[in-house]
Parts: C-alpha cells; sequence; structure tokens
C-alpha cells in the first residue's frame, strides 16, 4: 500500500480530464473528503459526480425512499494536486525534517512543504 501525499481535509484541484466548458472537471477545487489507499483514489468534494437511481424500497418506519441520488465518485490520485494555502494554485509537496524537543527529549518531525513558495502546508 502506497504513502501519500495528499491526506483527508485537503484542498486539491483536479488537474487532468474534460475542460469545465466541455462539462468535465478539470480546474475545480475541492476538499478532500476520504483517502482510498487500497485503490489509489481520492474521493473530493463537488467533483466528479454521478447519478445513481435508487429503487424505492420499504424501510423500518415504513416510509418509501427512492429516485435518483446524485453523489460524488472517486478520482485516481494522480489527477489532483495540493492547492498552496499562500496564492491558492496547484503545487507539488515536499518534506522538511525538524528536531523537536518535547519533555526532554529529541524527535525528528517531518513538515509537509510546498514546492511552490516554500511555505508549511
Amino acid at each position: 500500500m502506497a504513502k501519500f501525499k495528499i491526506k483527508k481535509g485537503d484542498l486539491v484541484q483536479v488537474i487532468a480530464g474534460a475542460r469545465q466548458e466541455r462539462g468535465g472537471d478539470r480546474g475545480k477545487q475541492g476538499k478532500v473528503l476520504e483517502v482510498y489507499p487500497e485503490r489509489n483514489r481520492v474521493l473530493v468534494e463537488g467533483v466528479n459526480r454521478v447519478s445513481k437511481h435508487r429503487k424505492p424500497t420499504q424501510t423500518a418506519s415504513g416510509s418509501t425512499a427512492g429516485g435518483i441520488e446524485i453523489h460524488e465518485a472517486p478520482v485516481h490520485i494522480s489527477n489532483v494536486m495540493l492547492v498552496d494555502p499562500k496564492d491558492s494554485k496547484p503545487t507539488r509537496v515536499g518534506y522538511r525534517e525538524e528536531t523537536v524537543e518535547r519533555d526532554g527529549r529529541t524527535r525528528t518531525v517531518r513538515v509537509r512543504v510546498s514546492r511552490r513558495t516554500g511555505e508549511d502546508i
């Protein structure tokens, strides 16, 4: 299973696919709702929306729920890029190691860094 540089809650931009003027999602930005590392996919808010037809069924309370539901489908992780918080443009992710002292112990912590501006993410 691969380790990703994109995590749940990050703001990402779609960098591949059809352009927005042709009905696609390229260029759209959204928050990562879920990461599926075993499938190399991420679920992004407002991106790759699909409609699912549900048959009306009887629920325990006696109501019938059915119709067309629209929700997001996962996107391959290679098709999204993290957005730099400083200038709202897509950026690559790098790491910087820092030594932090806590409770008399020295630890090395990896911090995500924007390759575009050098700022911490």
